[in-house]
């Protein structure tokens, strides 16, 4: 885990933006107040484990507030499907939500778009080439839907293949952003994903201060973007951290 038993659950938030906040609502006198509780600009506590499945070659247990994922690596394994040989690896990923994750989903739904996104934002730090015809496969279930579920799997999704022994460039970090009127929402909860104006997501490799990957939808101005892509890289270096330290402290228990 990332925290020892009775330790306070780390926080990888941004260093505050030098700007004021203004409120959302133009002919109003109330201001907006995260469900939460939280800043504007202030992540959730991460808890993380590695090892949660004891089937599994790597496996990771994450929990961002109210979202909880797991995510089990299996492979590298012969591949089931016939197919020619080729100098790297495949990998598989599928993204499922349980039946008690959220009330606005059918049961045991599969995310087929989502499944997408966390192959296109790990295949490119993966080192393909280590395991020649054979498959990877990555199986992330969304226990509980809080909010942020993408960047929270593919987040859990590095730190799983990791304790698989996957050979990867970096571990790949993920964070988003809502924008809700003038004023942005790091590591937005459901609430404030179902009223905002745009949302802001980014991958990247914290170790190489890399960016691999944005996605990008609604409205959103020039000097926004520029804020949300700092919150983004400052949140991603010290999720980076977190899961490092978590990955050493695996090591450390597994050694004794």
């Amino acid at each position: 885990m990332a925290a020892k038993p009775g330790a306070a659950t780390p926080t990888y938030s941004p260093k505050l933006v030098g700007r004021s906040r203004l409120p959302i609502f133009k002919d109003s006198d109330l201001d907006w107040t995260r469900p939460d509780g939280r800043g504007f600009h202030q992540c959730r506590p991460a808890l993380l484990q590695t090892g949660a499945v004891s089937s599994a070659s790597g496996s990771a247990y994450a929990e961002f507030g109210n979202t909880k994922v797991i995510v089990s690596v299996f492979g590298p394994r012969e591949s089931k499907k016939a197919m020619t040989y080729s100098d790297v690896g495949r990998l598989n990923c599928n993204v499922s939500y349980t039946t008690f994750a959220s009330s606005t989903l059918g049961q045991g739904t599969d995310h087929k778009e989502y499944s997408s996104m966390l192959h296109q934002a790990l295949e490119g730090v993966i080192i393909m080439e280590t395991f020649p015809k054979t498959t990877v496969d990555v199986f992330a279930l969304v226990l509980e839907s809080g909010g942020s579920d993408l960047s929270v799997l593919i987040s859990c999704a590095s730190l799983a293949l990791a304790d698989a022994g996957i050979m990867m460039y970096d571990l790949i970090t993920a964070v988003s952003v809502s924008c809700i009127g003038k004023s942005l929402m790091i590591d937005p909860v459901t609430e404030e994903e179902g009223c905002e104006d745009g949302s802001f997501m980014m991958t990247c490799m914290p170790s190489r201060y890399e960016i691999t990957q944005l996605t990008i939808t609604g409205e959103w101005t020039t000097p926004n973007i520029n804020e949300a892509m700092q919150l983004c890289l400052d949140a991603c270096s010290k999720l980076g951290e977190i899961m490092r330290d978590c990955l050493k402290q695996s090591t450390s228990a597994s050694d004794e």
